[in-house]
């Protein structure tokens, strides 16, 4: 077990009966989800954490793949989906380089408040787009904390000391898009939900039919 895997173990309970802080941008973030997925779609979600966007947007696509490194959290995932009876959602233990996902190409794939926790973000972009059809969509919410390393950054040192926080790479909002373009995508929309500190939306699409 790594020590990603193991913090979120860890904190998986907590996380799963956190409220969302910001509900008016989490319900932005998806309406503008919604509006770029159809009810045909294969999608992939990595970092889905308990499941919880993945079963409000399961309605709206064909299947999902709601993936995340912790088993804790996808076992709180598959209970959710069983108490609602939401069947079009497969939960797998995986991190975006799993060799399970080798054969298996999707329409979309998700990533929310996530990238910023990778190691390295150009590989996950990378890899990202190999796993879409031509013309699949790439679609994330990423906190973008550059501008404001020097009030986090001491914070998150402090966290990580005692383990009471995950790793943190600070990105800024072009880094961020300069990463997937080198990966092959195409913007085509981004917004920022909430504004400050910047959580940036990004619709990114690999080229093709």
């Amino acid at each position: 077990m790594n020590d990603a895997e193991a913090f979120w173990n860890k904190v998986a309970f907590k996380y799963s009966r956190k409220p969302i802080k910001n509900i008016h941008a989490y319900k932005q973030t998806m309406e503008r989800t919604r509006s770029h997925l159809s009810r045909q779609d294969k999608v992939l979600e990595i970092g889905c954490g308990t499941g919880s966007t993945a079963l409000l947007l399961a309605d709206c696509v064909g299947t999902i793949t709601a993936s995340d490194v912790s088993a804790t959290m996808i076992a709180i995932g598959l209970e959710k989906a069983a108490d609602h009876d939401v069947e079009n959602i497969e939960f797998r233990q995986a991190t975006p380089f799993d060799p399970c996902f080798d054969e298996e190409i999707f329409d979309a794939v998700l990533a929310f408040n996530m990238l910023h926790l990778l190691d390295d973000v150009p590989a996950a972009a990378a890899r990202i787009n190999s796993r879409l059809k031509p013309g699949g969509l790439f679609i994330s919410k990423t906190p973008c904390l550059a501008g404001k390393a020097w009030l986090f950054k001491p914070l998150v040192s402090v966290m990580r000391l005692f383990r009471l926080a995950p790793p943190v790479t600070f990105l800024s909002i072009p880094q961020l898009e300069g990463y997937l373009k080198d990966a092959g995508f195409e913007i085509v929309e981004t917004g920022d939900y909430p504004a400050s500190p910047p959580n940036h939306f990004i619709v990114a699409r690999k080229p093709g039919d």
